[in-house]
This record gives structure tokens, C-alpha cells and sequence, in this order.
């Protein structure tokens, strides 16, 4: 059961993470083989990272795609794991711009000698088009590796990567199955990915989310807004705009009209935001529009709020200004949202007294931050742990010439994925 979203909830959950970041002497001093064990895996995963920069991987680019899974699926299978592409099914989700073939996904199984079963995800595919790259290739500046799609989510892949590396040098098998997902169709809200996600997550204990955190404090995410599309489309009869406007049933008057009817449904107490983004509409200055077209960004913080608004919407778009009109509404569910259970928090909390081994505070923020993520499919169907942002610092997501990890956070994150997974596989991460 979820647990009830307000500000004095909030407060006490951060204050609480915030205090055991500075918990007792047990915790005083990082554990000396895993630091020893990540510390190895600093160079190897830049390398990763300079392989992984160097493929483009639109979500678009089917080759790219292919290439770069490919890629992931032969670094998996060297570390050990059982193997397997994965190719979006007929239950893919479809909405306006999701491509004709979608990525396939890569999934590698781990079995260990123990009982816990944990999911480590992050996406390959980016924002960018093919032919980017070279404006963006992959190079290193002081404290800075920079490279097209670096940061979300390259180096998510990579950290999962590496932090497999550590535990197979540590010869660490407690767990019962370690499984990773890696899909290609993030970028585009995971139309083929989605229901894999939502089933893995269920089916296991801890799912671990790799996008990145920011420059400026190292966090851990535990609530993600949920992210939808609302189309109208109105079709209504051309006609010459100076010498008979009356024969004409105008478009963009009846679009206008919904569009001011709908203006208020954002809710702020719920944290439910709609509003309208983009508009089209006719195609000469002097013909009355036949058709006229709007989008709207949605976010909400709890599922329900989905159902709740589109009927909302559907019902009143039926108050029509100009009769013979017709409206069209598209409601398009990208993303649900990544909401705060109980188990997320005591996660967390065990995750700030890791990163305090190091004398490291890291920030668990229960309140909704961000845009969508993946990790919101695999938490849909279950009350177990999901958290976010095990990725590296970044910045620049989605920029065109300054994305860019920063290397000296690359032990600390190796360190924290690595010693949850062995405390979570031994029962203490919860």
C-alpha cells in the first residue's frame, strides 16, 4: 500500500533519510575489498563508456540499435550471464511516435546460491539522430568524459556493466538471480519495453534503475512523475474565407473553444498538471480551416489520475461551439508514475549508510522529480522496493554539444550498487 502523499509525510521521510546518513559507528569506514574491487573498474569503465559513445543509438535507428545491443549482449554473456535478445511483441504500446520497429531489448540472467532476486535496468537508445555523433564524440577533459548520450543512459549500461565486473572479482554469488534489462525504446516512453519491465519487476525483490543523478549532490530517486499526451483534432468544412466564410465550419474556432474549456484541469493539491503545448491549424490565410489540432503535457503523481482526467476530458469536449464539427480526443498513457512505498524508504535509508562508508552524503528524495522513467513500469505491479538513479553525475541530457559524466563519481556509484546488491542478497538492505 502506497503511502499518502503530503508535505509532513515528505518532511519525515527526508529527515529520517538524512539522519541515518550519519548512523552509528558501524559504518564509519567503506568495506575494503568491494572499495579495492571498484576501485579496479574505474578505467574499464571508460573504455565501456568510449565503445558505447561511439555507436549511435537513436531510438529511431534500428541499426544503431541492433549494434549497440549486440555490443551489451557479448559483455553480458563474458560476465557470465545466460543471454538473450528480447523483440517488442504484439503487445506494444503504440502511440504517435513510436517507430515501426522498435528496439529489441537485451535481458541477462545471473544465478547465484542464495534466495533474493534483484533487476538492474537502464536504457541504450538516446534522443539524437543519426549523424550527431560527430559533433559529439567521445573525449575526456579533466574531471569530465563528454560524449553524445553519456549521461542518459550510457553510462547507466556502463555502471551495470561494472558493477558485475566488481561482484564476479569478488567472487560474489549470494544472491539468488541477478537479472538485467536493457532496452531500447526509453527515449519514446517504452512502448515495446513496458510490459517486460512491469513483469520482471514484479517477479523480483529490488529493481535497480541506472539513469543518472545530477552534478551538483548525489541522490537516489524514489518517486518520478507519470507522464501523458492528450490530442485533440477537430475536422471541420472549408470554404472561401472572404466571399462565403458562413458556408465554412471553422476548425481552429471549435479547437480554441475546447481548448479554453479544458485550460483549468490541472489539479496543484494533487500534483495533476495538464496544459496545452502545441497547436496547428489551417492551411491558407484566406480559406476558412477545415482542420485544427492541439497537444497537451500531462504529469500526475498517482495512477488513478489518468483514468479520473480522461474521462473528465471525454465528457467535456461534448459542449461543442459550432455544431457539424467533429472532436477527436487522443489520450496517450506514456508513462505512469514511480510512487513512494514503504520498502523504497527503508532501501534508501540503508543506501545513505553505504555512500557514508565513503563520508559521502546521499540525497533519497521522496518527492516527485524528473520527467519518466522506466523504473515506474517495473514498480506498477508491486509493493517491493524499486529506486532510481544509480546512474553516474551528469549533465547536459538531451543537449546537443556539452553532455558530460563526472569521473570521480564513478567509484562512489560502483561502491553503492555494489554493496547493495551483496546487503540485499544477505537480508540487511531492508
Amino acid at each position: 500500500m502506497n503511502l499518502p502523499s503530503s508535505p509532513l509525510r515528505r518532511l519525515s521521510a527526508t529527515l529520517l533519510l538524512a539522519a541515518t546518513a550519519c548512523a552509528g559507528p558501524a559504518w564509519a569506514a567503506p568495506d575494503a575489498a568491494v572499495w579495492s574491487a571498484v576501485q579496479t573498474q574505474k578505467q574499464p569503465l571508460l573504455d565501456t563508456l568510449k565503445d558505447l559513445v561511439g555507436i549511435e543509438s537513436g531510438s529511431g535507428d534500428r541499426e544503431g540499435l541492433d549494434r549497440i545491443s549486440q555490443l551489451i549482449l557479448e559483455r553480458l554473456r563474458d560476465l557470465g550471464g545466460e543471454v538473450e535478445f528480447i523483440e517488442p511483441g504484439a503487445d506494444a504500446y503504440r502511440m504517435h511516435d513510436t517507430p515501426p520497429k522498435i528496439g529489441r531489448m537485451v535481458k541477462a540472467t545471473f544465478k547465484g546460491t542464495g534466495t533474493q532476486k534483484i533487476l538492474l535496468i537502464a536504457h541504450m537508445d538516446t534522443v539524437y539522430l543519426r549523424g550527431m555523433g560527430a559533433r559529439q564524440p567521445f573525449r575526456i577533459d579533466g574531471n569530465r568524459a563528454y560524449g553524445l548520450g553519456i549521461g542518459d543512459d550510457k553510462a547507466g549500461v556502463a555502471v551495470i556493466l561494472h558493477t558485475l565486473a566488481a561482484l564476479k572479482a569478488l567472487n560474489f554469488r549470494e544472491y539468488g538471480t541477478l537479472t538485467v534489462l536493457i532496452n531500447g525504446d526509453e527515449e519514446i516512453s517504452s512502448p515495446g519495453s513496458r510490459s517486460t519491465f512491469a513483469k520482471l519487476g514484479a517477479e523480483h525483490g529490488l529493481t535497480m534503475s541506472h539513469e543518472g543523478t545530477a552534478i551538483t549532490s548525489d541522490q537516489l530517486s524514489l518517486a518520478t512523475a507519470g507522464i501523458a499526451a492528450v490530442t485533440l483534432k477537430v475536422t471541420g468544412k472549408a470554404s472561401h474565407a472572404g466571399s462565403s466564410p458562413e458556408r465554412g465550419l471553422n476548425a481552429i474556432y471549435e479547437l480554441s473553444h475546447q481548448m479554453l474549456q479544458t485550460k483549468d484541469f490541472s489539479d496543484p493539491s494533487r500534483g495533476l498538471k495538464m496544459n496545452w503545448t502545441m497547436v496547428s491549424g489551417g492551411t491558407n490565410r484566406n480559406v476558412i480551416p477545415a482542420e485544427a489540432s492541439a497537444a497537451a503535457d500531462v504529469r500526475v503523481e498517482k495512477v488513478a489520475d489518468y483514468g479520473a482526467l480522461e474521462i473528465k476530458l471525454r465528457e467535456t469536449i461534448k459542449k461543442q461551439l459550432i455544431p457539424g464539427t467533429k472532436v477527436d480526443l487522443t489520450f496517450e498513457q506514456r508513462r505512469p508514475p514511480l510512487e513512494v512505498n514503504p520498502a523504497q524508504i527503508s532501501v534508501g535509508r540503508h543506501a545513505t549508510r553505504i555512500y557514508a562508508e565513503l563520508g559521502k552524503t546521499l540525497k533519497v528524495l521522496d518527492n516527485v522529480s524528473g520527467g519518466g522513467t522506466d523504473a515506474a513500469f517495473a514498480a506498477l505491479n508491486t509493493p517491493n522496493p524499486v529506486l532510481e538513479r544509480f546512474g553516474l553525475q551528469s549533465f547536459g541530457a538531451h543537449s546537443n554539444d556539452d553532455e558530460y559524466v563526472l569521473i570521480d563519481s564513478i567509484e562512489p556509484r560502483l561502491y553503492l550498487a555494489s554493496r547493495l546488491i551483496i546487503d540485499f542478497s544477505r537480508g540487511l538492505a531492508r
